[in-house]
Formats: C-alpha cells, sequence, structure tokens
C-alpha cells in the first residue's frame, strides 16, 4: 500500500523534481489516487506541483477520508516560494460520527525583501468556536507588530 507524503516531504521531492529543468521552463506534476479505507469508506488523496518560469515554485498536497458513519477528515499543506517571498501553510479537519467538528491550520510567511515574517494559527471546534492568533517577526527574530 502506498504512503501519502507529508507536506514537506512532498514539497522537497517536487522541488527536486522541478528543480531539474532549464530557467525558462515551467513545469508542473499533479497526481489524483482514490482508495477504499480501513473504516470501510473512502479516501481521496491529491498532490500538485508548480515550477515557474521565473523560479517560483508551488506545491500542494491533502488527503480527505469519509466513512459510513458519517465521519471526516482533511489534512492539507502548500508551500510556495518566488522573488517576493514564501509561505507554508498546514491544516486539518474533521468531523466525528455525531457530527462533532474541529479545525486547525497554521501558517508561515515571509517576505523575501526585508526577511520579517507571520506566524498565523487558526482552530475551531464546534464546542468551543474560533480562535485565531498572529504574530509578527523581524529578520532578526524579534517580535514586530503586524501591520
Amino acid at each position: 500500500m502506498k504512503r501519502v507524503l507529508s507536506l514537506s516531504t512532498f514539497a522537497v521531492l517536487a522541488g527536486a523534481m522541478l528543480a531539474s529543468g532549464s530557467p525558462a521552463d515551467a513545469d508542473a506534476a499533479s497526481r489524483h489516487v482514490v482508495r477504499p479505507n480501513s473504516a470501510g469508506g473512502t479516501t481521496a488523496t491529491n498532490m500538485r506541483a508548480v515550477r515557474g518560469p521565473y523560479g517560483g515554485y508551488a506545491a500542494r498536497t491533502g488527503s480527505t477520508s469519509v466513512n459510513p458513519d458519517g465521519s471526516a477528515s482533511h489534512r492539507s499543506g502548500f508551500a510556495a516560494a518566488g522573488a517576493r517571498g514564501s509561505v507554508e501553510s498546514s491544516g486539518s479537519a474533521s468531523r466525528d460520527a455525531s457530527g462533532n467538528v474541529t479545525q486547525s491550520r497554521s501558517t508561515t510567511a515571509t517576505s523575501a525583501v526585508t526577511g520579517n515574517s507571520v506566524q498565523s494559527s487558526t482552530s475551531y471546534s464546534s464546542g468551543s468556536g474560533l480562535t485565531h492568533s498572529a504574530t509578527c517577526y523581524s529578520a532578526a527574530g524579534a517580535v514586530i507588530p503586524c501591520r
């Protein structure tokens, strides 16, 4: 049975694959697989990567499972980089058989010009609601105001 690659593993592989072209080339790759899962439901997994003609790249992977008891789960992440900076994000969401929902996502974006970055986190639970936080950092790692 094939394993689903984590975002970081996929991003490294996709980056290596796409980096092999000449500077004027743009490339893309994708894969989509749908399979039965061990809970008797279905799991769909997809991976995509693109490389632009000027060296920028983006890669995304995700997996969604739906089960006969009504439960479902989703995990996904992406990474992208270009002349203006980079971004990485990963998250998950789930619904249990009773309909209770939880979700979380973490994202980091970094400016190529200043080196400043923002780290944000969002989560939701049908029991406790929505929470969000963001912290900005200078290139030296000091906390700075987000604007």
